[in-house]
């Protein structure tokens, strides 16, 4: 039986990136929307392990055959486009930690976004044993090297670990990686799930 909850960031705790914020960054790339982010995902797995954000708007110009007007707006756009949380799930994580649940985090995230959390959401940051961001750690999901470096930070084995995200692709690379891990639908499931997870005292 699991003993340690393992959360994914984004699309669990905090919220996606809006419709509204989305089109603002199309706005500034000035091309279609379809290329854009197809260029912009097939380039991010670097970037969530740790490259520069220079390097990496370049490669998603280079990918389009293009040149950005205005890269620093692009960034700054890009990072304001991922620091919404979720309000629901941030109580979850509170109520969570208060019963004794021993709570890890898992995320793919740029270095740039690191500082936010830390000097924004340092009391949620804080209601986790182990915080592993794929930047920090030169891998990202769904490896199967990056949640064995999770629980390794946590101090467990994947076995003893329930691991939650919105991704079916970085749920079934838990599977793989020998964690029991579920597809992310709701607050209400997440209290239900901690329900069958062995309690720290």
């Amino acid at each position: 039986m699991a003993n340690v909850m393992v959360f994914d960031l984004y699309g669990v705790i905090a919220r996606t990136q809006s419709p509204e914020k989305r089109r603002r960054l199309v706005e500034l790339a000035g091309v279609p929307k379809e290329p854009f982010w197809e260029a912009y995902w097939a380039c991010r797995p670097p970037y969530d392990e740790g490259q520069d954000s220079t390097a990496y708007w370049g490669a998603v110009a280079g990918r389009l055959g293009t040149r950005f007007a205005d890269v620093p707006a692009l960034i700054e756009a890009d990072l304001d486009s991922w620091s919404d949380v979720d309000e629901s799930m941030v109580r979850v994580v509170h109520e969570l930690a208060d019963q004794g649940h021993r709570l890890g985090l898992l995320s793919n995230i740029i270095e740039e976004l690191v500082p936010y959390w830390e000097s924004r959401h340092g009391d949620l940051l804080g209601r986790f044993a182990s915080v592993t961001f794929s930047c920090r750690i030169g891998a990202a999901k769904p490896e199967r090297r990056t949640y064995e470096l999770c629980a390794e930070r946590i101090g467990a084995t994947p076995q003893d670990i329930l691991f939650l995200d919105d991704n079916l692709v970085n749920v079934m690379g838990a599977r793989e990686a020998g964690m029991a891990a579920e597809l992310f639908e709701s607050p209400g499931q997440v209290r239900a799930l901690a329900e069958t997870v062995t309690l720290h005292r």
